[in-house]
């Protein structure tokens, strides 16, 4: 029992640094052969966790070896466009300048129904408001609407705005966030101040504060929280 506890774990630490190197993609986001490695590394690490007959190295070696694989595989897709088509494809046109393109949707085995329900995800239920339908190379679909469709913006309407600041989070589950404090120029003084104008005592009694592009402070009191 200790045996197979203490192989799960290398291979679980093995995993994680696998997928670490390989890149932070959703399953969803990953190219196909991203996506074949995946799969590949799940099966040779279960192996030799099921079956203690299997020698560790016999699941570790095909798992460093994939790694190398599709880091060098990557790596190439990078730097040549011709291996990037190669292996990931291309982009695919299902709606034209908002007529479908029968002839891509058989090629891609993809039927109305399919694209109709791609539209609605992606809140177009009306495919008359769709100029441009791009199916991309990880799955995902990309809609430019027509001009009578697309959502008005500040730059419509003449209205010059600066772009926002990220919002950073400077309190997590009671404990100061000090990196970030000094990203936004506070120092702690100041944030207690601010939060003491809110009329808060302690920042224990938080369970997160948030500050937004323009300095506002966002927070929510702890559940039960006892002083």
């Amino acid at each position: 029992m200790i045996i197979v506890f203490i192989r799960t774990l290398i291979q679980y630490f093995l995993i994680v640094f696998v997928m670490r190197i390989m890149g932070k993609r959703q399953m969803g986001e990953m190219q196909p052969f991203e996506l074949v490695v995946a799969i590949m590394i799940s099966e040779l690490a279960s192996d030799p966790i099921t079956d203690n007959e299997i020698p560790l190295l016999n699941g570790i070696i095909p798992i460093l070896t994939l790694l190398l694989a599709q880091v060098s595989l990557a790596y190439f897709t990078l730097k040549s466009n011709k291996a990037r088509k190669f292996v990931c494809g291309g982009p695919s046109i299902l709606i034209n300048q908002g007529k479908v393109c029968e002839g891509e949707l058989r090629r891609l085995r993809i039927n109305i129904n399919d694209l109709l329900e791609q539209l609605r995800v992606k809140n177009y239920p009306n495919i008359s408001d769709v100029y441009y339908a791009i199916l991309e190379t990880n799955g995902q679909m990309s809609i430019i609407p027509k001009s009578q469709s697309r959502p008005v913006i500040t730059k419509d309407l003449g209205i010059q705005d600066k772009d926002p600041d990220l919002p950073l989070t400077l309190i997590i589950d009671g404990n100061i966030i000090y990196n970030n404090l000094q990203i936004c120029s506070l120092t702690k003084e100041e944030l207690l101040e601010k939060l003491q104008s809110q009329g808060i005592s302690s920042v224990k009694e938080l369970l997160f504060v948030i500050i937004d592009g323009s300095g506002n402070l966002i927070w929510q009191h702890k559940e039960n929280f006892n002083a």
